[in-house]
């Protein structure tokens, strides 16, 4: 390959490195903003425009909706609703087993990233199969209560994803890491990629 081709296949991939993150960035971002928008279809509320007969659509409607009706409740339960009104509230989801099994795993799933008590806060290097090692959150380090002394939940996280898998893990192939939590799950989603 000539000395263009080689130039021009160098600033063909600096340039991809460049533009993909902060074209797939806008195109996530274009993406939640109309599909919350499709969802709640708030855009028809304001009717048709009369000269054109389409109707009047203002992107980002919906997602401006959503962030103030969670901003709002949020108000709403950190200055008004009492710990008495929790329980009643606990109560009345423990009678409906479905809705309480869905509303208590996002309960907790959320609680674990953005709760005063975050989950994933203990980064921990695992001893998997002989040299393999695997970088998980400690999530319970005490299992005596299910049979399994001297056992520990760690969750692993999946690279380029927001899904994982839980292992239980012996204490001994357990080994904090001296990283913060946003680090270490940094690393792990990217691949191992990114720096910290």
């Amino acid at each position: 390959m000539n000395r263009i081709g080689r130039a021009f296949l160098r600033y063909l991939i600096k340039g991809l490195l460049i533009v993909l993150p902060i074209a797939l960035s806008i195109f996530i971002v274009i993406w939640a903003v109309t599909t919350v928008d499709s969802w709640l279809n708030v855009n028809n509320i304001l009717g048709v425009d009369p000269r054109t007969g389409a109707s009047r659509n203002i992107p980002g409607l919906g997602l401006l909706l959503v962030i103030s009706i969670t901003l709002v409740a949020g108000i709403f339960v950190t200055n008004f609703v009492t710990e008495p009104m929790y329980n009643w509230f606990t109560k009345i989801l423990d009678r409906l087993p479905i809705l309480k099994f869905i509303y208590s795993s996002i309960k907790d799933l959320t609680e674990a990233f953005v709760g005063d008590e975050k989950k994933f806060n203990n980064p921990v290097l695992v001893e998997v199969e002989g040299e393999l090692k695997r970088i998980g959150f400690l999530t319970q380090s005490d299992l005596t209560n299910i049979g399994l002394p001297g056992e520990a939940v760690v969750y692993f996280p999946f690279s380029y994803s927001f899904a994982g898998q839980v292992y239980i893990v012996k204490n001994e192939k357990i080994k904090p890491l001296n990283m913060s939590a946003a680090d270490a799950m940094k690393l792990v989603v990217s691949g191992g990629v990114s720096h910290f």
